[in-house]
């Protein structure tokens, strides 16, 4: 399954989701791929891809410079392998202008390796650019990420509408996974209330594991460690954990509707 993580809105914790999850995936004991598409390259870091790692990357293989064995990177977790992203990948929004078919150039380098892998995770930029075109056209479902807070639901509508463009123009098989909702702070009442809204405004669309604000969710990246290596006894690897889970068992659900019935 190939699941992109989309939001077009910074700092709604999409980085951390991209990481944790395809950690928590890997952890029990799904092949899992985690595509680093943003060009900030937060999710290589995230798992201990430093600078001098990562070439060649997706950029490259984007650019088939390279085959796609030759842009993948193990990571310290069993199971667990990254395609990291350097800056030059702020040029493939350029470079991609003028290819024919640019918004399905991921989707074509990425469709071998499904028989490889359980999960895909791809960690789209925090745009709504070219990249991130080619992450819902590679993608079987979007996650999308949602803050706990006040302007929760902003922007949200513009993805929405995005996504079925893609779905009407690009990708027919294209659907939103779920919605998930980070940064949950208890002690603030709005978040308590965006978590009430979202789910009126997207019933049966938002998954019920909550990510909390958590201070070893936040300080694990710069480790280069996903939160399991770093603290797995914290309360973000357990939430994480359980996400995982729920995530597992949606798509585990999504394809024994799809299996034909013998």
């Amino acid at each position: 399954m190939i699941i992109s993580i989309v939001n077009q809105k910074g700092g709604v914790g999409k980085t951390t989701t991209a990481v944790n999850l395809g950690a928590a995936l890997a952890r029990a004991g799904h092949p899992t791929l985690l595509v680093d598409l943003d060009p900030q390259g937060n999710a290589s870091s995230g798992v201990g891809i430093g600078d001098e790692q990562r070439l060649p990357g997706i950029y490259e293989l984007l650019r088939g410079e390279v085959a796609a064995d030759a842009a993948m990177r193990p990571t310290a977790q069993e199971n667990y392998h990254v395609m990291p992203a350097t800056a030059d990948l702020a040029g493939a929004s350029v470079e991609l202008m003028n290819v024919d078919n640019r918004e399905f150039r991921l989707r074509e380098v990425l469709a071998p390796l499904k028989e490889q892998y359980s999960y895909i995770i791809i960690d789209a930029p925090p745009s709504l650019g070219v990249l991130t075109m080619n992450a819902l056209v590679a993608a079987e479902r979007v996650l999308i990420p949602v803050q706990c807070e006040y302007y929760a639901l902003e922007g949200l509508g513009q993805l929405l509408q995005t996504i079925g463009l893609v779905k009407e123009h690009l990708h027919p098989e294209l659907e939103v996974l779920g919605a998930v909702l980070t940064l949950f702070d208890r002690r603030v009442k709005v978040a308590h209330d965006v978590i009430k809204e979202v789910r009126e405004h997207f019933p049966g669309k938002v998954f019920e594991t909550v990510i909390p604000r958590n201070i070893r969710l936040a300080e694990a990246p710069s480790y280069g460690k996903n939160i399991f290596e770093y603290d797995d006894a914290s309360q973000g690897a357990q939430t994480y954990q359980s996400f995982a889970q729920e995530v597992h068992d949606t798509v585990k659900n999504l394809i024994n509707q799809q299996t034909p019935q013998t």
